[in-house]
């Protein structure tokens, strides 16, 4: 099941959308690269009134709903923000196939994490050969990795949570202990995937890629000209298992840290009112947990979404207070497969690999027909699933 979290819908232009220029007057993250120096702190003034709150933005569950918006619908025209998750941005894989079958304009994408790397295989494959470039190159890395179902593997899409690696491996481990000094053979598995270079043509949709920096915690976006492989394996690197990433003489950290995805940000600068969120962190979980291993999944969980839940928020206060052009849709993981939230991140297993590839695909169909009529929701899908021998 799909969400939207409704504004009125605007193709946008080149100045961008009322949320990103409401959302641009306050500059919230740094851009790359970050300046050494640590900065001085700034004093701020209380606002002269207090905003009352604003009521919770509109969600309308999905697949079919009644048209609740005029506009075109598919749009012409479409933001992504990728949410990482380990094996479960194999979810993403699934949802980007499907919508690459149709004639949606990709504008900007930001990912953290794995979904720093499915952002990066998707603009890779748009800006070398088109839509079809795009599916191959992410069919080609997913179903690599599930016929590796390696430790090396899960080390390039952020398989193992903070405290979930001190749980796996103990609270003696040393940090890097697995990949103490090369991260050569990671860089290679990346650059056998994703041309670097392309991502800075012409024909590339823009990127936000996120990392964490580790002298302030602070969320750091890379750019396309700034991408390289060592972007991509900070945005994935977890700490207890991943020696920091240095670039440019600042270390880094998994970037799901400090925004998975970076939403604001995606906000202020896409030209396009329509933004689709792919999250694949469970939200939810019926269960109270009492095993160790139990309580540390469920943790990572709360923590992969508390910042995406801030953002969420935000971008309601700026719609709720004069910024109405964005509209927001939200598919999540967890509507789609039952009991996600039990399931592990680390998970490389063929079967649930396939499963949530799957899932993403119908997932994306119930978003791409819900606001279809008559025989155009029931549209058959091209054929579906790549070949898993």
């Amino acid at each position: 099941m799909s969400e939207k979290i409704d504004g009125t819908h605007d193709d946008g232009g080149l100045q961008g959308t009322a949320a990103s220029r409401l959302l641009s007057a306050t500059s919230i993250w740094s851009d790359a690269p970050a300046p050494l120096p640590a900065p001085k702190p700034v004093s701020i003034s209380p606002p002269a009134a207090v905003v009352p709150a604003a009521a919770p933005a509109e969600v309308v569950t999905a697949a079919p709903v009644e048209q609740t918006r005029a506009g075109q619908w598919p749009p012409r025209k479409l933001s992504l923000a990728l949410q990482g998750g380990g094996t479960f941005a194999a979810f993403t894989w699934g949802v980007l196939e499907r919508l690459l079958e149709e004639p949606i304009e990709i504008d900007t994408i930001s990912g953290a994490s794995a979904g720093a790397i499915n952002a990066l295989l998707l603009a890779c494959g748009l800006a070398e050969g088109g839509r079809e470039a795009a599916r191959s190159r992410l069919s080609r890395f997913w179903l690599r990795l599930m016929h590796e179902a390696s430790f090396r593997s899960l080390m390039l899409i952020g398989g193992f949570s903070p405290a979930g690696s001190s749980v796996a491996f103990g609270p003696t481990l040393r940090s890097g202990q697995f990949d103490p000094v090369d991260l050569d053979p990671l860089r290679q598995a990346l650059s056998r995937d994703i041309d670097f270079a392309a991502l800075r043509g012409a024909r590339c949709p823009r990127l936000l890629i996120a990392a964490t920096r580790i002298r302030d915690g602070q969320q750091q976006i890379f750019r396309n000209d700034a991408v390289t492989a060592d972007v991509a394996l900070a945005s994935t690197c977890p700490p207890l298992v991943h020696c920091a990433v240095e670039i440019e003489g600042e270390a880094y950290w998994d970037g799901g840290f400090g925004g998975n995805p970076p939403l604001l940000r995606l906000a202020q600068e896409t030209t396009t009112s329509d933004v689709l969120l792919v999250q694949v962190t469970p939200a939810r979980d019926s269960y109270v947990p009492i095993t160790l291993a139990a309580i540390d999944r469920r943790l990572d969980q709360i923590a992969a979404n508390a910042a995406l839940n801030a953002e969420i928020a935000a971008l309601d206060w700026a719609r709720a207070n004069g910024a109405p052009a964005l509209r927001l849709s939200k598919i999540a993981a967890e509507d789609s497969i039952e009991g996600l939230a039990q399931r592990s991140s680390t998970d490389l297993g063929r079967g649930f690999i396939r499963l949530l590839h799957r899932s993403g695909r119908a997932a994306a169909e119930r978003w791409l027909g819900q606001e279809a009529t008559g025989n155009e929701a029931q549209r058959k899908l091209p054929a579906a699933e790549p070949a898993l021998a």
